[in-house]
């Protein structure tokens, strides 16, 4: 019977993501990429180190252990990396106990179009372009900032995810009205729709597959949300409907009405916060692990012009 990856959480990761390959990335971005080649194989006995996204990782994969049910979670790694440099992300994955057995690399070509044939709920990279095409072939997707704070060590058995809500959970309707009429045509729109649920965001899938994690018995793994976002009351009340809709709970919601995230998510100290705009993820990786969602009207002005080349992911 062919192996089959129906019924697990999916997770496809950069090499960049999961770890700390950014001394090796100057050297590609040199325009060397067989000086590169050559220094990951040097390096081959030498484990790399953990990566922003390294936590969320290593407890998403924890939810196969001693589970009746081992194959709950998949972690691929899919990168533009070459395959002799990949031999060194899976040495260093067995290093840390990681059991990611499936990898696809590329050797400079754009990974993304593997996401449908992986059914990847999640895409994380360093690349913004590949992002951009996941999004866009509908794959929840994040450029990570691999300079950002790692994870906190408090809460081994909880998987912390933190979500902005508008185009990112949500779709960007309630952004555009924000953009077109500001803050009190945008308060006066979501108050009058209370009752009416907004239109799903590119990261509502992800949110869905975590809730079937959380809901299969037997393991002592947990997985712990929270919702994020500078909407204050009345227009918090259109969110919490929303996910009433969808039938699913978040552990957290935090309405800052504008205030900045950064601090918030220190104490919530979650694995990893997803965000669609560029300021609000450059303050939270001062503190936490971050990505860039590229979706909706605040990354509209960028979708012209995408850089097709650049790193070693």
């Amino acid at each position: 019977m062919p192996a089959s990856l129906a019924g697990r959480l999916v997770v496809a990761i950069s090499s960049r993501a999961l770890f700390d390959f950014e001394d090796e990335n100057r050297v590609f971005e040199a325009g060397d990429d067989r000086a590169y080649m050559q220094l990951q194989l040097a390096r081959l006995d030498e484990p790399a180190r953990p990566g922003v996204a390294f936590s969320l990782v290593h407890k998403l994969l924890a939810f196969n252990a001693g589970a009746a049910e081992r194959d709950r979670v998949e972690v691929v790694m899919l990168s533009r990396n070459d395959p002799v440099s990949g031999l060194r992300v899976f040495r260093s994955a067995r290093h840390y106990g990681l059991a990611i057995e499936r990898g696809v690399f590329t050797r400079g070509e754009s990974p993304w179009r593997y996401l449908h044939p992986l059914k990847a709920h999640l895409f994380l990279s360093a690349n913004e372009a590949d992002v951009r095409q996941a999004l866009a072939a509908g794959v929840p997707a994040a450029r990570v900032y691999p300079a950002s704070a790692r994870a906190s060590e408090h809460h081994p058995h909880e998987v912390r995810i933190a979500f902005d809500g508008d185009a990112v959970l949500f779709s960007d309707e309630a952004e555009r009205v924000y953009r077109a009429g500001g803050l009190d045509a945008f308060q006066h729109h979501e108050h009058a729709r209370a009752a009416t649920p907004l239109a799903p965001g590119p990261f509502k899938p992800l949110l869905e597959a975590l809730h079937r994690l959380q809901q299969q018995p037997g393991s002592s793994m947990r997985i712990r949300t929270a919702l994020v976002t500078a909407r204050s009351a009345p227009a918090h009340e259109r969110a919490i409907r929303t996910l009433m809709d969808w039938r699913i709970d978040v552990d957290e919601a935090m309405f800052l009405g504008g205030l900045p995230k950064g601090e918030f998510l220190r104490a919530f100290e979650p694995d990893f916060f997803f965000d669609d705009q560029t300021g609000h993820v450059e303050h939270a990786a001062r503190h936490v692990p971050a990505g860039h969602v590229a979706a909706g009207i605040a990354n509209a002005d960028a979708d012209a012009v995408v850089p097709t080349d650049g790193d070693a992911c």
